[in-house]
């Protein structure tokens, strides 16, 4: 059954804002985006009546929930402080959706506490390590799959989040097409493939769907794919990040207590210098640089075998050394990497006695080696 968006509307009709308006006429609905059972927008208000929104949230996306036809719901409350405004208080848990928390932007940590003081463990998951980049372009959502899938290999039970929210590109590399069911608890159960449990926002949109969400969106939409999914037991999740340095990257840095990011570059200088801004961003959120990998290192020729070197060599090497953290490896820009990816068999599966899964599980292991204490004691 299809949800529109009027009926979004008509059923948020019926809830009252903190003035007794009701929430269609109160001019705080962003764009609502209702396709194929999944509707998604945010309430936007000031952040001095932030607390007084937060029941309204929770009613808002438990009607939308209501809806027949509805699988998923996104609520996000926003709440802007205006220029000269006073910080609000603290606001007071949410008794909504575990996952969807309202998000209030431009607010100082109260009483001098970190932001990292949220932070809690995946119920399940022994290790969240995040897969990132200065920019795009690098060939990091292809690296984080064959990175999980090397560590696969390893005898680890593995999980891939595909963070990307503006281009998810998990569903493409995996040829997986289907979308998340909901278990009782009405938590996402993850698709599986390669044996790893997967779980992409594009999952819940179309591919062609342009994914035009503010800041405070975005925050929600990774918060929910960390905590609405029945991930069950894992030994490690990877996270493909989206690139830069941006909302995403905070949120995941704040919500979970990461145990290492693996950086992805090319070797040209453009590139290093982005992830060079990658690289401190997690150093200054207290989040361990398991290392550097060099991508698209060289061009090797599947005729010839002849390695050209089309965007320099060695820079990331170079870069790890000169900032104390592990340089993990080199990748080559191989057609046979590019053509299973495309195809949606990744290379290590579609070829696990190969050149190229060899290097991927080669990275594996090191990233392995360095989470053994915190695998161990989970």
């Amino acid at each position: 059954m299809s949800v529109t968006q009027q009926q979004v509307l008509d059923s948020l009709s019926r809830i009252k804002s903190p003035r007794g308006v009701a929430l269609t006429n109160a001019n705080v609905l962003s764009t609502i985006s209702a396709s194929d059972g999944k509707v998604f927008f945010s309430i936007n208000v000031d952040a001095a009546e932030a607390r007084a929104w937060e029941s309204v949230r929770a009613e808002a996306e438990a009607a939308v929930r209501a809806i027949p036809g509805v699988t998923t719901a996104m609520v996000a409350l926003t709440a802007e402080r205006k220029p000269g405004a006073a910080p609000p208080p603290p606001p007071t848990p949410s008794r909504g959706t575990p996952g969807v928390q309202p998000v209030h932007a431009h607010k100082p940590p109260q009483g001098g506490a970190s932001p990292m003081a949220r932070q809690s463990e995946i119920p399940g998951v022994a290790a969240v390590i995040a897969v990132a980049s200065g920019k795009g372009g690098v060939g990091k959502s292809t690296t984080a799959l064959n990175l999980a899938l090397g560590l696969r290999d390893l005898g680890l039970r593995v999980g891939l989040l595909d963070a990307d929210i503006y281009g998810p590109s998990v569903p493409r590399l995996t040829g997986l097409r289907e979308k998340p069911a909901l278990n009782d608890a009405r938590k996402m159960i993850p698709l599986r493939r390669y044996g790893l449990a997967i779980m992409s926002i594009g999952f819940l949109v179309e591919e062609e769907t342009a994914m035009i969400w503010r800041g405070p969106m975005v925050m929600s939409a990774v918060t929910q794919m960390l905590r609405d999914v029945e991930w069950g037991e894992l030994d490690v999740l990877v996270v493909d990040m989206p690139p830069g340095t941006g909302d995403a990257q905070l949120t995941l840095a704040q919500n979970v207590p990461l145990k290492g990011a693996v950086i992805i570059s090319t070797p040209q200088d453009l590139s290093l210098i982005d992830a060079r801004r990658g690289l401190a961003m997690f150093r200054k959120v207290n989040v361990p640089v398991l290392g550097i990998v060099e991508n698209m290192s060289y061009f090797q020729c599947p005729h010839c075998g002849t390695k050209s070197d089309i965007f320099g060599h060695g820079g990331a090497r170079h870069e790890a050394e000169k900032l104390g953290v592990p340089f993990l490896g080199e990748i080559p820009l191989h057609m046979a990497i590019r053509a299973s990816s495309d195809a949606g068999n990744p290379v290590v599966d579609s070829e696990p006695g190969g050149p190229h899964a060899a290097i991927y599980r080669a990275i594996a292991g090191q990233v392995r080696d360095q989470l053994k204490g915190v695998i161990a004691a989970a």
